[in-house]
């Protein structure tokens, strides 16, 4: 487990540094990413070659962890990237945990390196990592990489402090030369719209090779059998021929959740509404994910082939939307400059990006309407991350939202039948599993 104290310490320049490090060591890894960040897994798929899984311990109980882990046995060693600090997450646990970090590690039994910023700092830093280390004692401690070293006599003044503190420096990373990826509002720009990812993730690689002792971080990860746990039932597919949306506005989705309807059979047929494609005829089911709609509403609001395409589709079959894919099944979407888009309006919803406002945090749904593949009592759990704000949520809600603590939210999601037997739903949550627990 690749962790940090906090966010922004460098914990993505590590892992992507040594997955491509090892990789090119003609070593197979399979990445995990800890936590709801659907980002990162494009990454570390770009610089390892393999789907990255989020491990959620909020959100999934421990037998879909398992589970997905489970994929990992083919490789020679499986590397997962925190989130937020070690120990962060929510204050009530959800289906496993509080979805921090350090959770996944001590049910998987992974050894936890943790990456530190030492700037500004000397032989306190060891002070951190001792706390870190001796906070869980069943918590696996492999040792430290140090972050951002100004000198030598820098790096020398902190090993001194760490050898007293019994803790292993597993890499000294310089102040200059770190990698950086480039961000907008809700985190890294897309691996797929980063020019030049190939070089950045060879500089990436080459970097950690030459500052870190990767012989001493593989000899850590010891080989370790799956914790028991009963089979895991996942949730079932929306349809058994799948039209998704997918492009730079619709990228948005768990990598876990559609190699698991996959593994029950189902087809995934892309279509890009930014290519005016509609979604394929012969699917029985349509899913628009989220991503950046405010950034391209322009050019849905024109893609009429899509739109028609859509709306014809709707018709007979059920269509649904995550958070921007629900924004766009909407009937409007005002830019951040004011600018108001049509959109498909198959539902009431009106969106605006005027006035940001961050809306983030894990969801518990309670279905109260027909969800696609689901029986309507279902109760789901999920992420919500955007900085929309509704207008207008005129449809029948789709279910009752719940924060992390409880409390009841008032974006219900939407729901609306259509003429001929379809029916078009829609939430601001991005779906991670099914939820056991209350």
């Amino acid at each position: 487990m690749i962790s940090a104290p906090a966010s922004g310490t460098g914990k993505t320049t590590l892992m992507l540094g040594l997955l491509t490090a090892l990789r090119a060591r003609g070593l197979s890894v399979q990445p995990f990413k800890s936590g709801p960040d659907y980002i990162d897994p494009a990454f570390h798929l770009a610089a390892s070659g393999r789907a990255s899984f989020n491990l959620d311990s909020w959100a999934m109980g421990a037998a879909q962890i398992t589970s997905h882990v489970a994929l990992a046995d083919d490789a020679d060693l499986a590397l997962a990237e925190g989130s937020m600090g070690l120990f962060d997450g929510v204050a009530q646990p959800g289906e496993t945990g509080i979805g921090a970090s350090a959770e996944i590690a001590a049910l998987m039994g992974w050894p936890v390196v943790l990456i530190l910023d030492v700037s500004g700092q000397a032989q306190s830093a060891a002070a951190v990592a001792r706390g870190f280390a001796s906070l869980r004692p069943d918590l696996p401690f492999a040792g430290v990489v140090l972050n951002r070293v100004a000198s030598v006599r820098h790096e020398a003044l902190i090993r001194e402090g760490m050898q007293a503190a019994g803790i292993a420096v597993l890499g000294v990373l310089p102040r200059q030369g770190n990698i950086d990826l480039p961000e907008r509002h809700l985190g890294l720009v897309q691996a797929e719209e980063t020019a030049g990812l190939d070089d950045i993730l060879q500089r990436a690689g080459d970097f950690i090779a030459a500052h870190c002792d990767i012989d001493r971080i593989v000899a850590a990860a010891a080989a370790r059998a799956l914790p028991p746990s009963t089979p895991h039932r996942p949730l079932p597919p929306p349809g058994q021929r799948i039209a998704l949306a997918r492009d730079a506005a619709f990228s948005f989705v768990y990598p876990h959740l559609i190699a698991e309807w996959r593994r029950q059979g189902a087809t995934i047929l892309p279509f890009s509404p930014l290519a005016d494609e509609p979604p394929d005829p012969g699917a029985d089911a349509c899913w628009l994910p989220g991503g950046y709609p405010e950034l391209h509403a322009g050019r849905i609001a024109a893609a009429q082939g899509f739109r028609m395409g859509l709306a014809k589709f709707a018709q007979t079959r059920p269509v649904h939307g995550e958070c921007g894919g629900y924004m766009v099944l909407g009937a409007g979407l005002v830019d951040a400059a004011g600018l108001r888009h049509q959109m498909t309006g198959l539902l009431g919803l009106e969106t605006s990006y005027q006035k940001r406002r961050m809306h983030l945090g894990y969801r518990h749904a309670n279905l109260v309407a027909p969800f696609p593949g689901l029986a309507q009592t279902l109760a789901l759990r999920g992420h919500e991350f955007h900085y929309a704000s509704i207008l207008s949520q005129p449809d029948a809600p789709l279910a009752q939202i719940r924060d992390a603590n409880g409390t009841v939210l008032p974006e219900t999601g939407s729901y609306r039948a259509t003429s001929d037997g379809g029916h078009v739903t829609g939430t601001f949550f991005h779906l991670i599993a099914g939820a056991q627990k209350a």
